[in-house]
């Protein structure tokens, strides 16, 4: 993993030091396999990660090379977008990446349907999910074209102050 003071201040900019070291104990403690990166069951060791539909979504997100582990690189970068000080465009960025599993750039009917389908589980039928869907995409899609873009989704979700509450402390 290497020295967490030795990384380059970009890639810690909303981190202190003592932070950085704080993180790091927090990584080597849940690197069960002392690979220098976490699988999505070393995450999900954790028991208030267990019971979030989305954890494997945001392991997803901070999985920047895609190899299906975070190192702990991804792991800082992935954690600064909940700093206090981390910004609120930055923090609306992660909230639409949550939807955007494709990774396109724009957040599809099916996309919207099947990060719900996450969250509600069998509380609510399928036809029922896919006509609240429908209605979102609708309401929100301000150009037609089907899909919600970034600057659709931040024109609904800043009103709501997500980014008030992307917020954890280390």
């Amino acid at each position: 993993m290497g020295n967490e003071a030795s990384y380059p201040k970009e890639m810690c900019s909303h981190f202190e030091s003592e932070e950085i070291k704080r993180l790091g104990r927090s990584f080597k403690k849940l690197d069960f396999d002392k690979s220098g990166a976490l699988s999505v069951n070393e995450f999900m060791s954790l028991p208030e990660l267990q019971q979030n539909p989305l954890v494997k979504r945001v392991i997803d997100i901070f999985d920047t090379d895609g190899n299906g582990e975070v190192d702990f690189t991804e792991f800082i970068q992935g954690t600064s977008q909940f700093s206090v000080k981390g910004d609120e465009e930055q923090k609306l960025m992660f909230a639409f990446r949550i939807y955007d599993v494709d990774k396109d750039g724009y957040i599809s009917n099916g996309e919207l349907f099947q990060v719900l389908k996450m969250m509600v589980g069998n509380n609510l039928k399928d036809w029922q999910l896919q006509q609240l869907v429908d209605k979102t995409i609708i309401i929100m899609d301000k150009d037609g074209d089907g899909k919600l873009s970034f600057e659709e989704f931040s024109a609904v979700v800043r009103d709501l102050e997500v980014h008030k509450k992307l917020i954890v402390t280390v």
